[in-house]
């Protein structure tokens, strides 16, 4: 179609537009025609998907124009809890409401604002206090649900260069089971370091070769490390369908597998119960946040490539329940300052959500520190040319931050000058680390095999 036949249309839109409509009839207008209007009045493509259009009207549809492009879809898609995103010069794409998701200006006025809610230790407390108890009953898990009796099962114990590792399944909701890979140190001098690493939302799960890298460097550097599946990932793909992941409740799921995993290690005779850390990237950076937030046996935190004051998290086991509207409203930022004044280093890139974490929720989360003259204890690690990983670069940070806060090995982690050294790790089949054997055969008989089954015990298990 020329460009002159695109104009006549436009205006042929909106001279029977202005002709058939009035206060009485609302001004309504089939969405559909009210962005073939916005594109030929402001001279953009618009690209929506047919079933977000369908059958949807706008009210007052005219009256929503505003001078600027992007205002005027703001204000002609709030109401169907649509949005849209730039997909090159003066080309936009319809998306469903990002409900975790701010503008980093939106961000930035958030944490102003939570920036005037205290001014010291003692007022923070009181802020702190409130948050964990609202996320606890966010989360469903206050009370905590009874702990099933079960012993864990544990598989497969294999030796390596300085580690062994070991398959361990736990119960923890009846006929719930997390599945994991528990890494020790071969010759452990005294009781070790606990660290857990909840996983993230990365191909391969616990399996991939930087997750093993990084646990087994960890356990040869003298900790006890133990890295677990995401829920409805993994092993715990036996019991449910892949899309259950996407479901609110895998939210607090995971967050009861980090904890009853903690109960786990720190039940272990050669735990140390003072020391003690978590680290995951990701999903797993969401949950590290969390869990220190929530629980004080938590020491030392490292969250990676997930502190940020506008990105909630982007998966339902992120932020599918109310967590982040406890409060009056919280973000990650708010959350992660939770872990003050215990060690804490936030890794962050520059081509993620947490490019701007250096300018403005770090320096947040730092200020909550200085109440307790404790500003040294935190740290951010920027690496701006990275992107949306645990790479290489992230677990040498990590390591040199947990080698000083947990009195481990580092030099287990570096050649004689210095540089990162995992060459002693030995890469396994994901077969290897399977605890209910290659085909699930020894998953116990007890097992639940759908989400509603679970729904069921878990509802069962929170009532008084």
């Amino acid at each position: 179609m020329s460009r002159v036949l695109h104009l006549l249309l436009g205006l042929l839109l909106l001279t029977t537009a202005a002709a058939a409509q009035t206060a009485d009839e609302q001004y309504r207008l089939p969405l559909q025609t009210v962005l073939d209007q916005i594109q030929q009045r402001y001279g953009v493509k618009i690209r929506p998907a047919a079933d977000m259009v369908k059958d949807k009207y706008v009210t007052y549809a005219e009256w929503r124009y505003r001078p600027n492009v992007e205002e005027t879809l703001k204000n002609v898609l709030a109401p169907f809890d649509l949005q849209v995103t730039k997909t090159g010069d003066r080309a936009y794409k319809l998306k469903t409401f990002q409900y975790h998701l701010k503008t980093p200006e939106e961000g930035a006025e958030q944490l102003a604002y939570l920036a005037t809610l205290y001014k010291d230790a003692a007022t923070w407390e009181q802020r702190k206090a409130e948050l964990r108890s609202c996320m606890w009953e966010a989360l469903r898990l206050s009370p905590m649900p009874a702990r099933p009796a079960s012993k864990p099962i544990i598989t497969n114990k294999r030796q390596y260069d300085g580690y062994t590792v070991e398959n361990v399944a736990l119960e923890t909701l009846p006929g719930l089971y997390v599945a994991g890979s528990l890494y020790r140190p071969l010759k452990a001098k005294g009781k070790a370091p606990v660290i857990i690493s909840p996983d993230g939302h990365f191909g391969d799960g616990r399996y991939r070769a930087d997750a093993q890298y990084r646990c087994a460097t960890l356990a040869r550097m003298g900790a006890m490390v133990f890295s677990y599946d995401l829920f409805a990932w993994g092993e715990s793909l036996l019991q449910f369908k892949g899309e259950d992941h996407r479901r609110s409740l895998a939210m607090t799921v995971q967050a009861l597998n980090g904890l009853r995993s903690l109960d786990y290690l720190l039940g272990l005779k050669e735990a140390d119960k003072t020391r003690v850390a978590i680290t995951g990237g990701s999903g797993g950076g969401s949950q590290t946040m969390l869990l220190t937030a929530l629980d004080d046996r938590i020491k030392v935190s490292v969250p990676v490539v997930m502190l940020s004051s506008y990105h909630s998290g982007g998966c339902p086991c992120e932020s599918g329940m109310p967590v982040h509207l406890c409060g009056g409203g919280t973000n990650n930022a708010e959350i992660a300052a939770m872990a003050a004044p215990r060690p804490q280093l936030a890794i962050t890139d520059g081509k993620d959500w947490t490019a701007q974490t250096p300018q403005t929720a770090f320096p947040f989360v730092r200020n909550i520190y200085g109440y307790y003259g404790k500003t040294d204890l935190v740290k951010n690690v920027h690496l701006p040319a990275e992107g949306h990983d645990y790479g290489p670069s992230k677990r040498q940070a990590m390591y040199e931050f947990l080698a000083q806060h947990l009195g481990l090995n580092l030099a287990a982690a570096e050649d004689k000058t210095g540089k990162l050294d995992e060459s002693k790790v030995t890469i396994e089949k994901e077969e290897v680390q399977r605890v209910f054997g290659p085909k699930g055969e020894l998953l116990p008989a007890n097992a639940l095999h759908s989400f509603e089954a679970l729904q069921a015990v878990f509802n069962k298990s929170v009532t008084p």
